[in-house]
């Protein structure tokens, strides 16, 4: 007696079926988020920057990220001298399209909305070189130099162990050497640069004022306030406090709910 292959045949149809649901949900909703990204330039265009904020933020409620949107929704609330949110989504597109001129141009005017003047401590020698060098790729492409130099090494190798003439072994030998020192170097800006995006916690005051204190408790002594738009890092967090350091080197603890994170997409 042999068995019926219908509930097989009918769990694959679902399995169809869920994909096809999947799949037009997914057109429908890439056809309304475009329809409403074009009527939000349109309010833009027209002067009505809250209602395009309206229409942008529908369009992140869907879960559709992309350096344009934040670029525009920055853009809304600077003509509305909304300080934190113009940062805040300048910032956010910026980290996804990180050499576009125009976001850096509108955020350095934005940036001039603050009141908070913090000195950058400058990095001087090897560790300003180290650093430039690392943040040159991502860390995947770092990962794939590395995967590519370890590639060269397995060829160089195999062409020094199977070469007959003496000037191709040493010439391979030493290729493959010099592959392998890249391997070591790539894998080491490839950690190094995983290490700085993990330590990256970037966060944008979005109140007018808060009091920044020594511990994270209201009775603690104040260490000194911050304004809207002003840019920290999250170091560490307590239940409902933030650790945060400034670009001069100063720390201290804060109301979690004073400060918003745009590594959150």
């Amino acid at each position: 007696m042999t068995k019926s292959l219908y509930p097989i045949e009918m769990k694959n149809l679902l399995k169809h079926i869920v994909y096809i649901f999947v799949v037009l949900i997914g057109i429908g909703v890439f056809a309304q988020n475009k329809s409403l990204f074009e009527e939000a330039n349109t309010f833009y265009n027209d002067g009505k920057y809250a209602e395009a904020i309206d229409r942008y933020n529908a369009i992140l409620e869907t879960n559709q990220h992309s350096a344009e949107l934040y670029y525009n929704l920055g853009n809304a609330h600077y003509k509305l001298n909304h300080i934190a949110p113009s940062i805040f989504y300048y910032e956010k597109a910026l980290k996804l399209n990180p050499n576009d001129s125009d976001i850096e141009n509108n955020i350095a005017f934005a940036r001039n909305m603050t009141i908070d003047a913090i000195e950058v401590i400058p990095e001087t020698g090897f560790s300003k070189f180290v650093k430039n060098i690392t943040n040159g790729l991502s860390f995947d492409n770092w990962a794939k130099v590395s995967i590519a130099m370890v590639f060269c090494f397995v060829i160089l190798f195999l062409m020094y162990y199977f070469a007959y003439a003496t000037l191709t072994k040493r010439l391979a030998f030493l290729g493959s050497l010099t592959a392998l020192f890249l391997v070591c170097v790539t894998l080491g800006f490839a950690f190094h640069k995983f290490n700085i995006d993990k330590k990256d916690n970037p966060a944008i005051v979005f109140v007018q004022e808060t009091k920044v204190k020594s511990d994270p408790n209201l009775r603690s002594e104040e260490a000194f306030r911050l304004h809207e738009g002003t840019k920290v890092q999250v170091v560490d967090e307590y239940k409902n406090w933030s650790k945060i350091q400034l670009s001069d080197g100063k720390t201290g603890w804060l109301i979690s709910e004073d400060i918003k994170l745009f590594n959150d997409f």
